[in-house]
């Protein structure tokens, strides 16, 4: 009797090790954006998700286009990103059951604190014009994240598709690289703002513009189809969208800031 006690105990430790069987709780995949990750965002949420579940969550931070086209492929079981055209495109397409409201900031113009260009006000519109008519830098993430989407459409509606001034460069980068090279260089960027405060190399840069109703920047989260992919931990991945819209999460969200000014701002339920 004693020995086989003891077989099983062996037994249910090797499991236990191996993170087998019914002890080890799944971890999930979220594609997601770099503005999330390099905020800090997730350093303060996650673990707050771990702590309420007991489940893992493995951040893989791309633009936006690249984390919807990675949950397209079902190479992840959710999907939180910001450009809310491209996720209902995604929704409208089958890939997801439907697209929840999380949170939002805003966009910012950011560019030399001395303002060259004189772009210095709330609308985004001219100041992109005057850009553009100036000549001066201005660094566009080119890599089809949701900023980058943004971006696009202000230059559109400044009638600049196609001519977006001699300063214009595509840096194919993230939000955080992007800064540095405007830093670096003296240029302006769109930047989400949840980024420009947690970055530490500003040098001579400063907020440009803000405020414009058109830099409203609001975040979408989506449970990725397990009809479409039977491997999606699809019980596991709703358990962190039931969460992060919850008044639990919601708070946690509200509760990240940096040198006191908060980064998000959620909005869960609401129909903006």
């Amino acid at each position: 009797m004693k020995w086989n006690h003891a077989l099983r105990v062996a037994g249910l430790a090797l499991a236990m090790a191996a993170g087998g069987g019914a002890f080890a709780q799944a971890a999930i995949t979220m594609a997601s954006t770099t503005s999330t990750e390099q905020s800090g965002l997730f350093g303060h949420l996650l673990p707050a998700f771990k702590r309420a579940t007991g489940i893992d969550v493995k951040v893989v931070a791309v633009g936006t286009g690249q984390a919807i086209d990675m949950a397209r492929r079902g190479d992840a079981d959710v999907l939180f990103v910001h450009d809310r055209a491209a996720e209902e495109k995604y929704v409208a397409e089958g890939f997801a059951p439907r697209r929840y409201p999380v949170m939002y900031n805003d966009f910012i113009l950011v560019g030399p604190a001395a303002d060259p260009a004189r772009v210095r006000g709330h609308d985004i519109v001219e100041a992109l014009k005057k850009v553009a008519s100036s000549g001066a830098g201005f660094i566009s993430r080119g890599d089809k994240s949701g900023t980058h989407a943004a971006e696009l459409r202000y230059w559109s509606q400044a009638s600049l598709a196609a001519a977006k001034g001699s300063g214009y460069r595509e840096c194919g980068c993230g939000m955080g690289p992007a800064l540095n090279i405007a830093a670096s260089s003296g240029a302006y960027v769109l930047a989400d703002r949840g980024t420009w405060l947690s970055f530490k190399n500003r040098q001579g840069l400063a907020v440009l513009v803000e405020g414009d109703k058109r830099l409203f920047n609001q975040y979408g989260v989506m449970l990725v189809s397990p009809q479409r992919f039977p491997h999606v931990k699809g019980v596991e991945a709703q358990k962190f969208i039931d969460w992060v819209t919850s008044p639990a999460g919601q708070q946690a969200i509200a509760g990240y800031r940096i040198n006191g000014e908060q980064l998000f701002f959620p909005n869960a339920g609401t129909a903006n």
